[in-house]
């Protein structure tokens, strides 16, 4: 009997359009691009679904093996005739399964074979292939996030006509769960074992349930090395490296990562100090914790720490790959980095030739509020952090050097900031660089043909300005060390200092400001405005006065501010300049009204 053909129909979730044929011995599906066929023999046919789908109807057949096929792209009218050809060929009648279309967003998880089904109103709402499903995490206490692998498999691009695809979905799992212990073998506790069962959350509890039935901790290939109790700094934990020859596993306390070898993008092996050493994979995928993604693994090994490793590879495998051996006895991590650029076949970045001015590879710096070190590598400057930070040097529009920071202490003298502006729009800003480490980076990208712009002169111009045309000596009086700050505190105390001099030798009426307290300084203002001496006594006080400023108090509005933390005898000289017809109110009994009238005018 001849066979019965279906056209433009799916197979399983590929996007390509193919053709199904049904005869007697069995079904076959052809792909029309790259005509691939999958057979699948009359003897091993069991059962057969019919149910809506995205792509109109679909024919959901199970097999001996537990294994089941999909076939999508059925119109209504083809139910009658798949359906007596099933029953005529294979002996199988084709069900009809119902789909709720109401939209809700809350329902029951139900884990049938190899997929996740969504339960509405006990009707199937979707369902998730679990063998898609690369990682799962807890994101909260009660949402569990479930990460999908791309189609697309061994680093080849998706096509232009590629469809888009769902990479994450998230579960709100509330509630807790009750989680029975297993009974050991001569255990006094067996009849007890419901009371003992360990309470956990529902949404652990539905993690727990992914991870076993996905691929994600299961063993899928021949394990080639395994590295246990690995430092990693981002994200930060110890976690246990499995390799595999298509991927790696990272097995931690809390969290599972199934990284493709085609997802890593980068290989970078740099020196953090004279004992430790960075292995950093930058990933094309980034993987996840919670809220955060990192997009960069970063490895921690000690430099004298040594690894004996054998591959469970046989020669001939091992022969395929470049420079990859079959045993190792090296340091941990040329181990490890050597096996990572023969399985990964991506070439590692080293640190260069850059050297600051203590010999290491990298620099100190801020980003932010991160503490870090910047690499200047052959192509790419790189700060390593908790958030690394990658810019390629053929990005960047210029850099600027500055040596003010956000405060003006002692400390900006001592280092300077480094502005990158990229041709891509964003702007990165490196603070507290140490001064002695300027000369170097200038040469380096000098060296790069980076354009430089150096604002650090002028941001001493700008001080000098802000100063307001004071002399040198006052301008090193505000950019001073701590030492000179407690002597004008004292100094302010103190009735035998040099101010009471210089006030007696100016004028000897007793309005003074030296000796008036608060409810007199009006009346002493106006007293030594009339004897004409208020100029003499606010030159002689300028210098001393300046001392007690901080370093942020040199801008222009610095001496409002002064006058209002000192309600002392020095207020004289920042307050306006009154009017000349104050000069008969130098009496005690006159200072109340003379005091309000200031205020009044004022």
């Amino acid at each position: 009997m001849s066979a019965t053909q279906f056209d433009k129909i799916y197979h399983g979730l590929s996007p390509e359009v193919g053709k199904l044929r049904l005869a007697s011995s069995g079904m076959a599906w052809k792909g029309e691009e790259n005509e691939a066929v999958t057979a699948i023999p009359a003897d091993e046919l069991k059962w057969a679904q019919w149910l809506r789908v995205a792509r109109n109807f679909q024919l959901r057949v199970g097999l001996k093996d537990r294994r089941r096929e999909t076939f999508d792209g059925f119109v209504r009218e083809d139910h009658d005739k798949l359906a007596s050809l099933l029953k005529q060929h294979f002996a199988v009648t084709l069900e009809v399964k119902d789909v709720t279309f109401k939209g809700w967003n809350w329902g029951v998880t139900d884990i049938q074979g190899q997929d996740l089904a969504f339960l509405v109103s006990n009707k199937t709402a979707f369902e998730l292939p679990l063998k898609q499903v690369a990682n799962s995490n807890i994101a909260g206490r009660t949402e569990v996030s479930l990460e999908f692998a791309p189609s697309g498999s061994g680093g080849k691009k998706a096509s232009r006509n590629a469809p888009d695809e769902m990479m994450e979905i998230r579960f709100y799992v509330p509630g807790t769960h009750t989680k029975l212990r297993g009974s050991d073998a001569g255990s006094q506790q067996s009849d007890a074992e419901g009371e003992d069962g360990e309470e956990v959350s529902a949404a652990q509890a539905f993690h727990d349930a992914i991870k076993d039935k996905a691929e994600i901790g299961q063993i899928s290939g021949d394990l080639v090395l395994s590295f246990e109790e690995v430092l990693v700094l981002t994200p930060r934990g110890r976690y246990d490296v499995d390799m595999f020859l298509d991927f790696l596993r990272l097995r931690g306390k809390t969290y599972d990562y199934k990284i493709l070898y085609s997802s890593i993008s980068r290989l970078f092996l740099l020196p953090k100090d004279d004992q430790h050493v960075l292995f950093i994979l930058g990933l094309s995928t980034p993987i996840r914790q919670g809220q955060t993604r990192y997009q960069y693994l970063v490895m921690q090994f000690a430099r004298e720490e040594e690894t004996t490793a054998e591959l469970n590879m046989a020669e001939e495998e091992i022969a395929k790959y470049d420079r990859l051996k079959k045993n190792y006895e090296d340091p941990t991590f040329e181990v490890v980095s050597g096996v990572f650029r023969a399985l990964s076949k991506k070439k590692i970045i080293g640190s260069g030739t850059f050297q600051s001015r203590d010999g290491h590879p990298g620099i100190k710096a801020n980003l932010k509020a991160v503490q870090g070190d910047l690499f200047m590598l052959e192509k790419y400057i790189f700060f390593v952090s908790k958030q690394p930070t990658l810019i390629e040097l053929s990005d960047i529009h210029q850099c600027v050097f500055s040596r003010v920071g956000a405060s003006m202490g002692a400390n900006a003298a001592r280092t300077f900031d480094l502005k990158i502006v990229t041709k891509s729009a964003p702007e990165y800003t490196f603070t507290s660089i140490n001064k002695e480490e300027h000369e170097p980076v200038e040469t380096y990208l000098k060296d790069k043909k980076v354009k430089i712009k150096n604002e650090m002169v002028a941001d001493v111009d700008m001080m000098l300005a802000a100063a307001g045309g004071d002399s040198d000596e006052e301008m090193q009086s505000v950019a001073s060390s701590g030492d000179e700050r407690p002597k004008p505190r004292l100094g302010g105390d103190d009735d035998d200092s040099e101010e009471d001099d210089d006030f007696m030798a100016s004028s000897s009426d007793a309005g003074s400001p030296t000796d008036s307290d608060d409810s007199k300084s009006d009346g002493g203002v106006t007293a030594s405005d009339a004897s004409g001496d208020r100029e003499l006594a606010k030159a002689a006080n300028k210098g001393k006065k300046k001392l007690t400023k901080k370093a942020p108090d040199a801008k222009p509005k610095a001496k409002a501010k002064s006058k209002k933390q000192d309600n002392d005898d020095m207020d004289v000289d920042d307050k306006p300049k009154p009017k000349p017809k104050a000069k008969p109110k130098a009496k005690g009994e006159e200072d109340g009204p003379a005091k309000k009238k200031l205020k009044t005018s004022a």
